[in-house]
């Protein structure tokens, strides 16, 4: 097997290892682009329906907790209504084009992570292929998870508390829609990087740098590393937006030490 792997290595040059590396970036930025398209015509359904809807109170999260409030015994939330605004000319046509991008990127994420496991596959052994397989599938759905956890929980806690926060009644909020879209992006894109720690504790762990004896070792001071993490993601500082991005972290944490291997 191990002759085989050399054999196949050695029959393509470092530029024709170069060569299908471009057809795959080339592949991946096709469908990018092909995403783009459809995304860019259906702005309605993506600004109005998607990006725009934690700015009242008829999203998901805020009615789920006036259900709770109102089933402990509470007042539900104060209505809230976010007003957006535009100062820039050109803001809200570069806007559409850069978060039309960012769906695409997001939405195609499983094809290039497929793309790049079929690149690095013919330089593994039979076991790693296993592992690597195992590795790329699982990277792609702790990223999609870590994708809905900062829309529909991140995002419309730190928007709901930096929306509505006054220094004092005299001085309004106004919210441009550039300052808006760039906290959207920004929130939720990095809850889908910061959930692949479980996939990278698996592969690290695989390779022998990283093991679960390792990680329990270090897990109060992890815990506290993870408070100041969460406490950069979420920019508000409230106590319950940052136990809210902290506690997942955590978990997160739990569940590099479960996927980790012990070596004896």
């Amino acid at each position: 097997m191990s002759q085989k792997k050399v054999s196949n290595s050695e029959e393509m040059t470092f530029w024709e290892h170069l060569d299908e590396l471009r057809k795959v970036l080339f592949r991946s930025a096709i469908l990018i682009v092909v995403l783009m398209a459809g995304i860019f015509a259906a702005k309605d359904f993506v600004f109005d329906k998607v990006v725009l809807a934690p700015i009242s109170s008829d999203f998901l999260l805020y009615r789920l907790i006036d259900k709770i409030l109102v089933y402990m015994g509470g007042a539900p939330l104060s209505p809230f209504k976010l007003e957006l605004i535009n100062i820039d000319l050109s803001a809200q046509f570069f806007l559409h084009i850069s978060t039309t991008f960012y769906f695409a990127l997001v939405i195609s994420t499983p094809f290039i992570l497929y793309q790049l496991w079929l690149f690095i596959k013919p330089a593994l052994y039979e076991n790693e292929k296993r592992a690597a397989q195992g590795a790329f599938s699982f990277a792609a759905i702790l990223f999609f998870i870590g994708v809905l956890v900062g829309y529909y929980l991140i995002f419309p806690l730190t928007l709901r508390f930096l929306g509505t926060y006054q220094v004092s009644s005299e001085v309004v909020n106004q919210i441009s829609l550039q300052s808006y879209i760039s906290m959207f992006t920004w929130l939720i894109l990095i809850m889908g990087v910061v959930f692949e720690m479980p996939s990278l504790a698996a592969i690290l762990s695989r390779l022998g740098v990283l093991t679960r004896d390792f990680l329990k070792k270090y897990r109060r001071h992890a815990f506290v590393v993870l408070l100041m993490l969460a406490a950069l993601i979420t920019p508000s500082g409230d106590p319950f937006t940052l136990m809210a991005v902290g506690l997942p972290l955590y978990g997160l944490y739990e569940l590099s030490i479960l996927v980790c291997r012990d070596i004896n």
